[in-house]
């Protein structure tokens, strides 16, 4: 402390609490009714006190609290008087959970997988620590819960499911104001945006802005197994509309009841978006994840040479796939130039298919020489099947700018 402090022998802690915090205000070392906490290994400013602090799943610890912290931050006489250690609230937060899976399902319909998902969620309400601590130590049974399987029935349900805000949603109403609406989030930094427009969630469909599940889910998994900072990544809903006619015809539907905007208007809301959060923040990267066919390319070949983003199901899936299909190589005991020899099959004709074809015939094409002879020796060794079959020329509604890498077929007969 200082020499004034030094030179007195005070009684009262609160009295010796009043002057530490007198004299580093005095010597600017903090702002009035500001504390530090930690984010990531540096501190940051916390700007509340009392219930705002418990209210705040970021920096509340509940009944971790200690008495010092509680005093300092003027929580005593708000919380249960026994301090619990982490672990222990941890320990009974899980033995609630198993107790609590069969009686959180909402009817019999319910699956098991929601109603953890449900306990999942309140607690990332009210303690996000504790949620990624939980996460993390079991990681192998509930990345299923906050990831697929289950984030499909979650996205599905999710108007109903609507507790808590989390992430932020720009909309084709908020043209022209997206510039500001950035500045609504709180952080000063962020690192990672994962963004969706609802569009082809999973393999549902479009299910409009009840798709931010699949963005929360997924940065759930970037903080719990790849260690990101919760408090530096942001889910986005860019709500432009739906087709899904059971969501233009529900109620309880939360996003923008109108069709899908296309065109010139659908890409004036993304280069908004897109300019508005590299104007905030310049160093972020953007995720776009589950967008249709149709605009997942467009998107990437629009804004990869000028912002630092990627497709996950273009580019992410597609090199995870590649890592498999040259082990498959190995493990017949074949060198990797035998890689252009295989003859692939890919069941699925979306952003996801269609970017594994792309990348894996680029890596034949450059085993081959990086010709156009090469090219075109590589592209005849993939075959495309969907719902409806094999996929030819013959095929109507195809977007011929996802599957270019068919116009060489033959117009062969198919069952469509």
């Amino acid at each position: 402390m200082s020499h004034f402090g030094s030179q007195l022998r005070l009684s009262s802690p609160i009295l010796k609490r009043c002057l530490k915090k007198r004299a580093a205000v005095t010597t600017g070392l903090i702002h009035p009714r500001s504390f530090t906490s930690t984010e990531g290994s540096r501190p940051s400013i916390v700007h509340k006190r009392s219930i705002d602090i418990l209210h705040d799943p970021w920096f509340n610890k509940g009944t971790a609290f200690s008495m010092t912290e509680r005093d300092r931050l003027d929580l005593r006489g708000l919380l249960p008087p026994n301090v619990m250690s982490p672990q222990q609230q941890i320990d009974r937060f899980m033995a609630d959970l198993k107790r609590l899976e069969v009686q959180a399902r909402d009817g019999p319909a319910d699956p098991y997988a929601l109603a953890k998902w449900r306990i999942l969620n309140r607690l990332h309400d009210r303690n996000e620590t504790m949620y990624y601590k939980v996460l993390i130590d079991n990681i192998e049974e509930y990345a299923p819960i906050v990831y697929t399987p289950t984030v499909g029935l979650v996205c599905q349900n999710y108007s109903g499911l609507f507790r808590r805000p989390r992430g932020m949603y720009f909309s084709a109403e908020d043209r022209g104001e997206m510039m500001s609406m950035v500045y609504n989030w709180s952080a000063e930094q962020v690192d990672m945006i994962v963004v969706t427009d609802g569009s082809r969630i999973l393999g549902l469909g479009d299910l409009g802005v009840q798709g931010i599940g699949i963005a929360i889910g997924k940065l759930d998994l970037y903080v719990a197994a790849a260690g990101m900072n919760p408090q530096r990544v942001l889910p986005v809903m860019i709500d432009v509309g739906t087709n899904n006619e059971k969501l233009l015809k529900d109620p309880l539907y939360l996003g923008l009841q109108q069709h899908r905007l296309e065109g010139e208007e659908y890409l004036s809301v993304i280069d908004e978006f897109m300019e508005a959060v590299f104007t905030r923040w310049p160093h972020v990267i953007v995720q776009f994840e589950d967008f249709q066919s149709k605009w997942a390319f467009k998107l990437l070949q629009r804004y990869r040479n000028t912002y630092r983003m990627f497709n996950d199901d273009v580019q992410g899936t597609a090199g995870v796939a590649i890592a498999g299909l040259l082990g498959a190589v190995r493990a017949q005991g074949k060198p990797m130039i035998d890689f252009p020899k295989q003859k692939i099959v890919v069941a699925g004709a979306g952003s996801a298919g269609i970017g594994v074809v792309n990348a894996a015939t680029k890596t034949m094409k450059r085993m081959l020489g990086n010709n156009d002879s090469a090219f075109e020796s590589a592209r005849s060794q993939f075959w495309v099947v969907d719902a409806n079959g094999l996929i030819t020329e013959n095929r109507s509604n195809i977007d011929r700018m996802c599957f270019h890498l068919l116009e060489r077929r033959k117009k062969l007969v198919t069952k469509d």
